[in-house]
């Protein structure tokens, strides 16, 4: 990721409207913005897990990600399981560790990708 060409600009993401995405079980509810030029642009997210979301997918996509409520619990490939709790993060490169995540009680991320 390289961050070019992105003015200043801020978000009140209670006015981005939500995109509903089934999970294995449960949805997840993202809120997306795109910035930066074509060709290099960055995802933004505030995403919602539901309680009991499981993901449909192993990911492989990088990402830098916080949680902000909840408890979310990752799972790589490898069958290493991190649980993150409010104020922790993740980063990973794209293709570095499939990962796979579930909350059973909910959770609250703000994702950068």
């Amino acid at each position: 990721m390289q961050m070019s060409a992105i003015p200043f600009d801020t978000t009140d993401w209670s006015q981005v409207a939500p995109t509903r995405h089934a999970g294995e079980a449960g949805e997840a509810l993202w809120r997306t913005r795109h910035v930066g030029p074509e060709g290099n642009q960055i995802r933004v997210r505030m995403v919602e897990y539901s309680a009991g979301y499981v993901s449909d997918h192993w990911c492989q996509k990088g990402h830098v990600l916080l949680v902000l409520e909840g408890e979310l619990e990752t799972t790589l490939a490898d069958g290493r399981v991190f649980t993150l709790k409010p104020g922790m993060s993740y980063q990973v490169a794209d293709g570095a560790e499939p990962h796979r995540s579930r909350t059973p009680k909910g959770a609250k991320l703000f994702i950068v990708d």
